[in-house]
């Protein structure tokens, strides 16, 4: 499994028009051949923050997304309502159970 984790500053008057966009993509992206989960969370302590978590079966995958249309339309609209520059952490993990 591939995880990756977005991180985004962005002002508390332009969070809501992020949180849309990523709510606009979501079943886009969920579509995707690989794609696990696509997670889009307003931080609750942080006026400024949002998190993506995407769950990927592997690498390649995510590298598909990437140079998808939807990865490329997301930034156009994204990149100017941030604050700072995007912070992506990517991992690769085992799934060791779901209980």
């Amino acid at each position: 499994m591939f995880i990756a984790v977005l991180d985004l500053r962005t002002a508390p008057t332009d969070r809501p028009v992020v949180l849309a966009h990523l709510d606009s993509v979501r079943e886009e992206i969920r579509a995707m051949p690989g794609n696990l989960e696509f997670r889009v969370y307003a931080a609750r302590d942080d006026e400024e923050g949002v998190v993506v978590i995407h769950e990927w079966d592997d690498e390649p995958s995510f590298v598909d997304y990437l140079a998808t249309d939807v990865f490329d339309r997301s930034g156009t609209v994204l990149r100017p309502l941030l604050s700072a520059p995007p912070v992506s952490r990517r991992f690769r993990a085992t799934l060791l159970e779901t209980v």
